[in-house]
């Protein structure tokens, strides 16, 4: 692995850090923590192998690893606070709007839609960085573009919670 071939990744680890943690100076750590590992662990990258996944792999880990190690946080609906917030419209509010949607879409489902569309990897390479098979890459892949199609467009319904009896785990319910 040489200098230059690690440097050529840097803005791709970036931009999937950014939408993996929403906050620039969180991306910014989590491509410091990428790097640091890759360096710490060069010796198990193969020569010959594709270094984009595996640094890619490296970063969906390290982010996996430090969302685990965090206190869960009630998550913030943005449609409840929406009338609190006030700001200018300006150009890029379509791009706000966009990285809003991202926001919301479930993780498993963004990652394999980040890697696959903004980071043009194949099928193969984002189940292999993801852990997961090609078959669920195509399916979260086409579940992420319907609901950020639907987000976009703001007509995607709101979940309301479903309570669980007490002493019983909450059921399940299929959102498509």
């Amino acid at each position: 692995m040489n200098r230059a071939q690690v440097i050529e990744q840097l803005p791709g680890l970036r931009r999937y850090a950014r939408v993996l943690t929403g906050d620039a100076w969180a991306a910014d750590d989590l491509v410091q923590d990428t790097l640091e590992r890759a360096c710490s662990k060069w010796l198990l990258w193969r020569t010959g192998t594709d270094l984009r996944a595996w640094l890619f792999t490296l970063m969906h880990n390290l982010y996996l690893n430090q969302r685990r190690a965090l206190p869960a946080l009630a998550p913030l609906d943005i449609e409840e606070v929406q009338d609190q917030l006030h700001a200018r419209s300006s150009p890029s509010d379509d791009a706000l709007d966009l990285e809003r949607c991202l926001q919301r879409l479930p993780a498993d489902q963004r990652a394999v839609l980040l890697l696959v569309a903004m980071e043009d990897m194949s099928y193969e390479d984002t189940a292999r960085i993801l852990s997961i098979p090609v078959g669920t890459v195509m399916s979260r892949l086409s579940r992420a573009r319907t609901r950020l199609r639907a987000l976009m467009d703001h007509t995607a319904p709101a979940v309301p919670p479903v309570a669980a009896p007490a002493g019983q785990p909450p059921t399940l319910r299929r959102l498509k």
